[in-house]
């Protein structure tokens, strides 16, 4: 399910929540609804809504930070490709055919991660790499003198890191937030936003507030959920830093 219909099923649940406490409110005996029930309701409400708060801050900074370690991730595998493509390179010119393998590899991986929409696309490409055989090819190498040695070396340093890198940004689950914590969020904001339309007024002032706000929070949800899959939608990673990489390989 993506992010826009979650969003736009947990904005219905809240305003179904708002409605239902409007109906309520309307069916009770005047007596349930004097000063006294008010408070306590009002206080039970405000507990409810400090415990959302804080969970939401949660989840909010547990998708922020999905999002920036995957952003560093990309930024740093477009530096160590084209460090590795430039010390190929200074390596000399039998190189040439692992820099040609090195540069169709990553134009293929990028394209697929960000342009086809197809999540088994992008899933096989985050699987998928050819990055132990880039390590055999250089393993293959025979340096001649001390200076292409330290150039092989270099090369398997930085291709073992992007490796790595890869695993790290690919290799677990598809979202760090817990969706319980999500159903969570929104049965809470269904229960507060009730207690709102228990003793609100019936007027369209009241339910155009009551709409807006739930907008408002749906809009946060669908934006942690964005957040927390970075290599699609609409606040995906920017591919700049990687293209960059690949336009400056073999030059």
């Amino acid at each position: 399910m993506s992010a826009t219909q979650i969003a736009l099923l947990s904005f219905l649940a809240i305003m179904g929540g708002a409605a239902v406490g409007m109906f309520v409110g309307r069916a009770l005996p005047d007596h349930h609804l004097e000063s006294g029930s008010k408070d306590v309701v009002r206080l039970a409400m405000a507990m409810i809504a400090t415990m959302t708060a804080l969970v939401l801050g949660l989840v909010t900074g547990a998708a922020k930070n999905t999002f920036d370690t995957d952003d560093t991730a990309v930024k740093h595998t477009a530096a160590s490709l084209l460090a590795l493509d430039r010390d190929l390179a200074a390596y000399g010119p039998e190189t040439k055919p692992i820099r040609d393998a090195l540069r169709a590899t990553m134009t293929a991986k990028v394209d697929s991660i960000w342009h086809d929409e197809s999540a088994e696309v992008r899933a096989g490409a985050r699987g998928a790499s050819g990055g132990e055989k880039l390590l055999d090819a250089i393993l293959a190498l025979t340096p001649s003198n001390e200076a292409q040695r330290w150039y092989q070396s270099r090369a398997l340093q930085l291709s073992s890191e992007m490796i790595q890198t890869r695993w790290f940004v690919f290799s677990g689950s598809e979202r760090s937030v817990p969706i319980v914590f999500l159903i969570v969020i929104v049965c809470w904001l269904t229960v507060l936003f009730g207690s709102f339309g228990l003793f609100a007024p019936r007027n369209a002032t009241v339910v155009g507030a009551l709409v807006l706000c739930a907008l408002s929070v749906s809009a946060s949800i669908f934006l942690i959920l964005e957040m927390d899959d970075p290599f699609s939608g609409v606040m995906r990673i920017s591919d700049v830093p990687i293209r960059y990489a690949l336009a400056q390989m073999g030059q």
